[in-house]
């Protein structure tokens, strides 16, 4: 019996999951297929509502515009002024000078004195009367939209509203109707039934009746509506041989969808994929942590700092994917954005603050990126800003090949980069380096500020960085005597906490205006 009940379970699975895939990959297809088809209505609603638009704003335009002309009422110049405004409008066909309702003449030549108009239809929010009428001046029968200011009507083809071609793969039309009447005042082929009378009453927006497709754009101001619509026959065709396809086939193409799928995400969610996305999305920002004169308290300056966002609003430390970016070779694009952030962000406030400078850390990848000279170039051409106002620091690594980087690093200064020595001490091991390599100043690493009660190895930095004429900047000041005890031994400027974190560029912006 136990047998036989494992027996009915693993049927029943194996049934389940030849079925599932089937059933599933065939639902989605059906509302794939009806997505594409209803999305195919809205779009050609939302261009025939753009088209409407358009008309309407050219027609208001004519309209201020004729408001303005000051000449002398159905003179030859101010009829010659109505064609001009007529002319320069395209969907316009006519203007009519009024006084009141009565029309007094015409933009068109030989104008018949003609009946007073009814009163408006409607009024549009912006104030513009608004009439439908088949008659006109000429003696056509013709509809025509009116829309009208104080002293002017301007005349228009209710066909241009709607004159929209469709460009998916199935014919659309569409019919402009005027609300109050159930009246048909433009349509691109005939309404083939009146299903759509009591629907275009209520607050529907999409609607079937038999075999077509409704969709319903409303302008409650004018009392009119768009009306797209079309067959539904495609869609059951198309369902059809969706159907036929997914039976025999829908299981393994199901599986080996799922599997490719899989493979995707595995990857999508990798890391180096993640950040790549992150840089080409610019979702990496850049925070600024203010650099101070230890001296008097002066702002010198700030260093700009990568930060990458979370979903969950936290920041991923920039250790994490800095290094992974110099490991998966995503190094060169990161501090590219960096780089365009950066003057994105404060352009406009290194202009105004030319004594001040901003840092920031290129890599040892970085200094054979030929493309990076150029974007500091071409950005500071930009902003019409000093290249000392953009500071460059590197790590000790980016030293190890002085015959390399040295040629590099002269060129940056050259420019007139200011060249930093970033986290001395904690790097390369090697001083050598020091000889064949000019720099301008040298940052003490947080992990000396911190050890000053009990480390000797900061005054021996601060003598060497002395005797090779770099001024110094140390980091990771938390402490009032931390900083006193720098100032004491000649170091020149200073950063951390105890002047401020890392700051978005709106609240450093503030910071220092606060300064």
């Amino acid at each position: 019996m136990r047998t036989r009940r494992l027996i009915v379970l693993i049927s029943a699975v194996l049934i389940i999951t030849a079925l599932l895939p089937v059933s599933l990959s065939v639902w989605m297809a059906h509302q794939n297929a009806t997505r594409l088809f209803t999305g195919e209505l809205e779009s050609f609603s939302a261009r025939v509502m753009l088209r409407t638009t358009k008309v309407a704003n050219q027609a208001e335009d004519a309209l201020q515009r004729l408001e303005e002309i000051n000449l002398t009422s159905c003179s030859r110049e101010h009829l010659q002024e109505m064609r001009r405004v007529s002319y320069s409008h395209r969907y316009i066909q006519e203007i009519l000078y009024f006084r009141g309702l009565q029309p007094v003449c015409s933009s068109l030549e030989g104008m018949k004195k003609s009946a007073a108009f009814p009163q408006p239809l409607a009024m549009t929010p912006k104030g513009y009367r608004f009439w439908y009428t088949a008659k006109s001046d000429l003696g056509i029968e013709h509809d025509m939209v009116a829309l009208g200011s104080a002293h002017y009507v301007v005349m228009i083809d209710p066909e241009s509203l709607i004159d929209v071609l469709p460009y998916g793969t199935r014919p659309i039309n569409v019919a402009l109707i005027g609300i109050k009447r159930n009246l048909v005042i433009a349509s691109s082929a005939p309404l083939a039934d009146n299903g759509w009378v009591q629907a275009i009453h209520t607050h529907q927006m999409q609607f079937q009746h038999h075999d077509i497709m409704y969709y319903i754009t409303r302008y409650p101001a004018l009392n009119v509506a768009t009306l797209t619509w079309t067959s539904t026959t495609p869609l059951d065709q198309d369902w059809r041989r969706q159907l036929l396809y997914w039976l025999p086939f829908g299981g393994a193409i199901s599986l080996l969808a799922a599997w490719y799928i899989l493979r995707i995400l595995r990857r999508l969610q990798s890391p180096h994929q993640r950040l790549l996305e992150a840089i080409r999305a610019r979702e990496i920002v850049v925070h600024y942590q203010p650099i101070l004169v230890l001296e008097d308290g002066r702002l010198a300056g700030a260093e700009a700092l990568a930060r990458w966002p979370q979903p969950d609003g936290t920041f991923l430390a920039p250790d994490i994917f800095i290094s992974l970016a110099e490991q998966t070779g995503l190094i060169t694009p990161l501090t590219e954005l960096i780089v365009e952030s950066v003057f994105a962000d404060l352009g406009q406030w290194l202009q105004q603050h030319p004594d001040l400078h901003i840092s920031i850390n290129i890599s040892a990848t970085d200094l054979a990126n030929p493309a990076l000279p150029m974007l500091l170039e071409q950005q500071i051409a930009y902003w019409h800003l000093d290249a000392g106002q953009i500071a460059l620091e590197l790590t000790e690594r980016s030293f190890a090949d002085p015959e390399t980087s040295a040629p590099v690093i002269a060129g940056y200064r050259k420019m007139g980069h200011a060249i930093y020595i970033d986290d001395f001490g904690t790097g390369f091991s090697s001083l050598s380096y020091l000889h064949g390599i000019k720099a301008d100043r040298l940052k003490i690493d947080k992990s000396f500020v911190e050890a000053l009660d009990y480390n000797n190895v900061t005054p021996h930095i601060i003598t060497l960085a002395k005797t090779l004429h770099l001024k110094m900047v140390a980091e990771g000041i938390e402490t009032p005597q931390q900083e006193t005890w720098l100032r004491e031994h000649g170091v020149e400027f200073g950063q951390g906490w105890l002047y401020s974190k890392a700051l978005d560029k709106q609240a450093f912006i503030a910071w220092t205006e606060r300064r």
